[in-house]
């Protein structure tokens, strides 16, 4: 076969848009030439047809233009004032890609990164230290059957005194003003007080005969505090009075006729051996008319040891390693920090460095050797 050439070769453009008209012929008579045709309409969509062929062989038609994909609208997130502007970007080709938006040009733009809150500020405050006159060992609260009746139980416990006081068992007990507590059933059991001398770990025993049955009462209203009312089934007061205390403005011993007591409110719940078992729910502090409630601090023990040792484990701060923690977590209760690592975490986190929990506050708790 041989190769053929064409002097009417087609364009390599097959985009042209607007092909020139071809020359008018020439002419050699008087008449006037005929008027050129007229230029043919405008293609829709900006989409130029292709030039005509040259070649005896058919051409095939452009492929039909892409549908417009629909349209995306973004909106911000974040607080700031002046609103999202979109970037556009002019379409230089015939044929836009089929995933451009040739009916604007506009793309979708890409989402702005929203601004990290800061953690928020948790106070640090520093704890306040409270002389505790009598103290109830709450892991020894328990009950006991009484011999001399086998049917009533007795209230049994470890405990530690400065100085002399008394003890009061109540059951069904609600608190007024001034922790002072009530029975809610006074006609069931009157409350029993015993009085106790000053003495560390000392074993408390009801006396025989003042117990009470507990077969009259449902084993759902002794397992649980009474809603709304703040009932406790199982309430034991443990109350002294220091004999004298230091006037500040004379500098003198005066007689002392504030009490200070140690409220212990419990729930009673039966095993599977038929015993009731006590847990303890609360314990409150009553100080120089001041109501503090007891909570438990992990880590604490570790940290009021004796001489603090760096080769010895629990006693340094989580976080530099170095100083001894002396600052608690809350309301989690991990005493886990020194203060100046405290310090700067409540400026770049919220998390307890123990458990994760969100952090509320952090308490300073300076902790002596005198102080044990």
């Amino acid at each position: 076969m041989g190769i053929s050439f064409s002097t009417n070769r087609r364009r390599n453009n097959a985009y042209f848009q607007h092909p020139h008209p071809l020359p008018p012929p020439y002419y050699y008579s008087d008449q006037q030439p005929p008027p050129p045709p007229p230029p043919p309409p405008p293609p829709p969509h900006n989409y130029g047809p292709y030039p005509p062929p040259h070649h005896p062989y058919p051409a095939h038609p452009p492929p039909p233009p892409p549908p417009p994909p629909p349209q995306n609208y973004y909106y911000s997130g974040s607080t700031y004032a002046n609103p999202m502007t979109m970037t556009a970007r002019f379409n230089y080709n015939q044929h836009p890609h089929p995933y451009v938006n040739h009916a604007n040009g506009w793309f979708a733009p890409s989402p702005r990164p929203q601004a990290v809150d800061p953690p928020p500020y948790v106070d640090h405050q520093n704890a306040k230290k409270v002389r505790n006159d009598v103290n109830i060992h709450k892991d020894t609260l328990k009950l006991v059957v009484d011999e001399q009746n086998p049917d009533h139980v007795l209230v049994s416990f470890v405990f530690d005194a400065l100085h002399d006081g008394s003890i009061t068992i109540f059951y069904f007990a609600k608190e007024e003003s001034n922790c002072r507590f009530v029975p809610f059933f006074p006609a069931n059991f009157t409350p029993v007080k015993i009085p106790f001398q000053k003495g560390v770990g000392q074993r408390f025993c009801q006396p025989s005969g003042t117990g009470i049955d507990l077969g009259f009462f449902e084993l759902d209203d002794l397992s649980k505090p009474s809603p709304g009312e703040d009932v406790f089934p199982l309430v034991v007061s443990a109350e002294t009075l220091p004999p004298h205390s230091t006037d500040e403005t004379l500098g003198e011993c005066v007689p002392n006729t504030n009490p200070r007591m140690q409220i212990t409110q419990a729930v009673l719940e039966k095993n599977n051996d038929e015993h009731f078992q006590v847990r303890v729910v609360k314990q409150i502090l009553w100080i120089d008319g001041f109501r503090y409630e007891l909570r438990e601090i992990y880590g604490i023990g570790s940290s009021e040891a004796e001489g603090f040792d760096d080769s010895d484990p629990g006693k340094e701060c989580v976080i530099c390693m170095t100083e001894p923690k002396d600052t608690a977590v809350l309301p989690c209760r991990h005493m886990c920090m020194c203060s100046e690592c405290a310090k700067e975490l409540r400026l770049q986190s919220n998390k307890c460095p123990i458990c994760r929990q969100p952090i509320e506050e952090l308490m300073e708790i300076k902790i002596h050797n005198g102080d044990r």
